[in-house]
This record gives structure tokens, C-alpha cells and sequence, in this order.
């Protein structure tokens, strides 16, 4: 066998500009991997790199040969462990960069067996979920326009960005607009502990879920002050990066969102999951503003999740990617009709 590699950059406009407490995009910059195996077929993946993790795509794009030449240097896309062993030895960093090869060479891989990525790891299709869809920070009456269009698709679970001096008028216009749905509500850190409790406490007359990362990863004894206290549970985003981190903050939280982005592969996303089984954690899949050719990857793990919010291509304007059915945003494994995730990705 002989792999054959190849990446590329595009930039994707975003159909809203999307805000959160550490600013405001309006697109997002993906870097495709396709890995070949010489016979007509290919796996494909996707980085979207996220600057708060120290990552670019420059720095995608500058260790992207070095990754891929380890994949051609095993010269076999099923050697999946070590393959991901070898890329965290030559490149420590760049999590976006090895889940974009981790992404391809397993898709290429349930492709050669001819069966979708789920099947392949054993996994039942009907122990699904129904991913959130986030509703950005902008003004209260372009959120409440945003919550409607989200009803309006069928969505039935939303989070909701925070970290303003006016969260809980942000939670009460989304509430009164969609009083039924699941909600889910982010502070992306931005949060001092005591400050989290109050609004935490008057977050929970709304009906919220769980409160994802109220304060700075860099407080962990705040994050466990808000935790032991929290009239909610309480997620672990940004203080949860590697499967190092599980055990760390598992006295410090009740559920942990894992990132393809962020933790560098399937197969160590696979590890997390376990561990904090273990721990006796909850766990959510959670994404970067990405295009199907990643988000694809990480719905086949939604049979062993509690939570999803895998929106990251539903936010796109025009997405160059198709990935898993997702209607009214349900994770369909059963209506998934290709091998592989599921990507398809236009030549363009």
C-alpha cells in the first residue's frame, strides 16, 4: 500500500457573526486533509484551529507535513494508535492538526471495510442524541430573532453564550421565546466564582441543564468553590483539554466536554470518554465553528455521550462538506447511507 496525502485551506463565512464572551467571528478558517489508499479510496478530515488553544492555521498548515508524513511513513491507515501515538511524539501541540489526520485516516478506514465509522466501532445507531444549537451573544432582540429561526428549524435544545453585565435579561429573552426547549448555558470563562454562584442561582428559575465553565481554567480552586456550591451542574469546557485533565477536574465538575479540536484525535477522545466513565462523570461533545468533514466524525460518538452540541457546520453560511443527517437536529446514524463519517467534501 501507498498512502497518498494532501491538505488545503478555505475560509467559511459564518451564516450569523457568532459572539462569545472573548469576542465576535464572523467566519472560520478550515484546513482539509484527504489520505488515499492508491486503490480509489479516501478519508477525509478537517482542523479548525482555535487561537485561546495556542493554534492557527499557519500552525496547521506548517506541522500538517510533518503529521502526514508519519501516515505515510506507517504505510497502513489501520495501524490507528500508533499512528496517533507517533503524531503527539513529533508534534506536541496542534490538537486541530492531528484530529484532522485522526478524522481522515478513520474514515478511510471504515470506508475500506464498508461500513459507517459507528458500525465499525461496534456502537448502536439508535442510542442517539439531539445536538444543542448555540445562540451567540449579540443585542437581546437579534438573540430572541436567532432563538425564533432555531424553533422555527426544530431545534429542541439551544445553549445560550453568556459572560455580559446582562446575562440574566439574555436568559429571560431567550426563555420567554422558547419556553419549552432544553437549555444549555456557556460563560466561556468569563465569570469570577462568587459572581457565578449569584447568576447561578437566578439561572436556575429558568430551567437551565448545566452552566458550561463559569470561570477560568486558570482558577481551578474556583471552578471547584462554584462547583460544591452550585445550585447546577456544572461543565468543564476550557479546564478539560486532554485526557490528562479528566482526573484533575473531576472533583471539580459534573460533566466534561471533550473537543476533536482540542484533544487531538478519535482515539484519545475515545480514552477521555472512558475516563471519566470512570470518574463517574457525564460527558458532552462539544465543537469549534467547523465544516462536516470534522463535525461528521465526532456525531459517531454520540451513542456513548450524554450531551452533543455539534452544531459547528449548522452555523456555517454554506458548508463544502455534507456530513450525517441532522434532522431537527437529531443525530440520524440510522439515515447515514455511506461508509466512512459520512463527509463528502466538493472539489472546488
Amino acid at each position: 500500500m501507498s498512502l497518498e496525502t494532501s491538505f488545503e485551506r478555505r475560509s467559511l463565512p459564518l451564516e450569523y457573526p457568532f459572539g462569545i464572551a472573548r469576542g465576535t467571528t464572523t467566519e472560520t478558517e478550515v484546513v482539509f486533509v484527504r489520505i488515499g489508499d492508491g486503490d480509489g479510496t479516501t478519508g477525509i478530515g478537517a482542523a479548525a484551529p482555535s487561537s485561546h488553544y495556542g493554534e492557527t492555521v499557519a500552525t496547521v498548515e506548517a506541522v500538517l507535513p510533518d503529521l502526514l508524513s508519519v501516515v505515510e511513513d506507517v504505510d497502513d491507515p489501520h495501524q490507528l494508535e500508533r499512528i496517533e501515538r507517533r503524531m503527539r511524539e513529533t508534534v506536541r501541540r496542534n490538537p486541530s492538526a492531528r484530529a484532522a489526520v485522526s478524522i481522515a485516516l478513520h474514515d478511510l478506514v471504515a470506508k475500506r471495510f464498508d461500513v459507517p465509522l459507528y458500525r465499525h466501532w461496534g456502537l448502536d445507531p439508535a442510542e442517539t442524541l439531539e445536538t444543542s444549537y448555540t445562540i451567540g451573544l449579540d443585542d437581546l432582540e437579534t438573540m430572541r430573532a436567532k432563538t425564533e429561526t432555531a424553533l422555527e428549524r426544530g431545534f429542541g435544545t439551544l445553549k445560550v453564550k453568556l459572560g455580559t453585565d446582562r446575562d440574566l435579561e439574555i436568559v429571560r429573552t431567550i426563555r420567554s421565546a422558547a419556553p419549552d426547549v432544553r437549555l444549555f448555558v456557556d460563560a466561556n470563562e468569563a465569570w469570577r466564582p462568587r459572581e457565578a454562584l449569584r447568576k447561578i442561582d437566578r439561572l436556575a428559575e429558568f430551567d437551565v441543564t448545566f452552566v458550561e465553565q463559569p470561570v477560568s481554567a486558570e482558577d481551578p480552586e474556583g471552578l471547584e468553590f462554584v462547583s460544591e456550591r452550585s445550585a447546577l451542574p456544572i461543565a468543564a469546557d476550557e479546564s478539560c483539554v486532554t485526557l490528562a485533565d479528566v482526573p484533575a477536574v473531576a472533583d471539580r465538575c459534573d460533566i466534561v466536554n471533550l473537543k476533536l479540536m482540542k484533544c487531538g484525535g478519535l482515539q484519545e477522545a475515545r480514552r477521555i470518554i472512558s475516563t471519566a466513565r470512570a470518574h463517574g462523570l457525564e460527558v458532552m461533545c462539544g465543537c469549534m465553528t467547523e465544516s462536516n468533514a470534522s463535525i461528521a466524525a465526532a456525531c459517531h460518538l454520540a451513542p456513548l455521550l450524554d450531551y452533543a452540541d455539534l452544531d459547528g457546520s449548522l452555523l456555517l453560511a454554506d458548508d463544502p462538506a455534507a456530513g450525517v443527517p441532522m434532522p431537527d437536529g437529531r443525530i440520524d446514524l440510522t439515515g447515514l447511507d455511506r461508509p466512512g463519517t459520512g463527509a463528502v467534501l466538493d472539489v472546488s
